[in-house]
């Protein structure tokens, strides 16, 4: 991680590809997801962590651009870096990337909920704080 910016290696297998060998245009959220969810690990939030807090996060809102194809043995790599921190949500600028290219860029705002009810809740004081310092604010 760099910059606040975390990055995920992956690689297309077939079971990605639509029909023309093309990577499924919702694969690219998948793979957005897979950098997220690495990301919040790599900062000590992993399953263990949300299910201890009774809490979880959801996705309140998704804006992408498919811009170029992936396909089949691809070898690629999802970012996702926070752009927006807020009391119980944030927002993800994320990339999905071939070397140099970018493949598709979207913004995913991720809210947090109460396990029970799934209504809004403040994250924890603790995750908040690892939050601001991987967005490089204190």
């Amino acid at each position: 991680m760099s910059d606040g910016e975390f990055s995920l290696d992956l690689r297309v297998y077939i079971e990605d590809t639509d029909a023309g060998g093309i990577v499924y245009y919702v694969n690219y959220l998948k793979f957005m997801e897979r950098a997220r969810t690495e990301f919040m690990r790599s900062l000590g939030f992993g399953k263990n962590y949300i299910f201890n807090h009774d809490l979880m996060f959801v996705v309140r809102d998704v804006k992408v651009q498919y811009l170029r194809p992936a396909t089949l043995d691809d070898e690629l790599v999802a970012t996702a870096v926070i752009s927006e921190l807020r009391g119980a949500s944030m927002v993800m600028q994320q990339r999905v990337e071939r070397g140099a290219e970018v493949l598709a860029r979207g913004d995913v705002t991720i809210a947090c909920v109460d396990r029970a009810g799934v209504k809004p809740r403040r994250m924890p004081a603790d995750m908040v704080s690892k939050l601001r310092a991987a967005q490089g604010q204190q």
